[in-house]
């Protein structure tokens, strides 16, 4: 039976600053049942701002609450299903405008949502490039996220970009035994480098003090895809008895 589309939207220009951190700050965050998906040996961490365009939920286009932008903290994990590893993706904190967006997620979903005021803007710079940023505000602050972008280009097996974006399951911590898994549809993007990197915000504030030393330096790595049309699917529950051992990452 197929599972049912719980959203539906356009994620598109997605902006990503990644940084390294030690893994043990995760820990926490780690849903029951998955293991850290390491590049390299490095566990990353990304800011990411993107815009949610024509989104459905349940097929539904809720006034109000269609366009609007989102920035969020994520990192990365492997679980396995008993037949194969699934790549995915864990949410420390997520951005948007729409309190009851946030009100839903975080009561029903058990999710990481807080609402605020929220901007973008796109500007064109001279040879082609395009510089994308991303503002949400707090306490009459504006914190930002931006950087600069040239050419897209396909993305390229087994690379950084790939490792980033090819993450099509989330995972969402419910208790100390058990996981929301989400599956994610989407066509692979392009992607590029960006430069000249924006990040200016209250780390302690919005992550906690043990996230600063982490994000407070120049990315470990930058980069920006186009995006496209989206369906997330709400795959089900994973029951982990902790006295188990998780097979190792091959």
């Amino acid at each position: 039976m197929a599972k049912t589309k719980f959203l539906q939207a356009e994620w598109k220009n997605l902006l990503m600053l990644n940084y390294e951190v030690d893994p043990a700050i995760l820990k926490p965050y780690l849903p029951p049942g998955t293991v850290l998906d390491l590049w390299e040996g490095k566990a990353l961490v990304s800011m990411v701002g993107f815009m949610f365009l024509d989104t459905r939920v349940l097929g539904i286009k809720w006034p109000f609450h269609v366009d609007f932008e989102e920035v969020n903290l994520r990192f990365y994990v492997r679980y396995f299903d008993g037949e194969e590893w699934k790549r995915g993706a864990v949410f420390i904190s997520e951005i948007v405008p729409k309190p009851m967006i946030s009100l839903i997620a975080n009561n029903l979903y058990k999710e990481h949502y807080s609402a605020m005021p929220m901007r973008h803007s796109i500007n064109q710079l001279p040879e082609g490039q395009t510089q994308y940023l991303y503002e949400w505000k707090l306490d009459g602050r504006w914190n930002r996220l931006g950087g600069t972008i040239g050419k897209l280009s396909a993305i390229e097996p087994g690379s950084p970009e790939e490792f980033i974006f090819e993450h099509y399951w989330g995972y969402n911590k419910t208790s100390e035994t058990t996981t929301n898994e989400y599956q994610v549809e989407h066509i692979r993007w392009n992607a590029a480098q960006v430069t000249n990197t924006i990040f200016d915000a209250d780390i302690v504030i919005f992550y906690g003090q043990e996230f600063e030393p982490y994000l407070n330096v120049k990315p470990y790595s930058a980069f920006f895809a186009d995006g496209s049309e989206v369906v997330v699917r709400a795959a089900g529950k994973i029951y982990h008895n902790p006295a188990l051992p998780i097979l190792p990452v091959l």
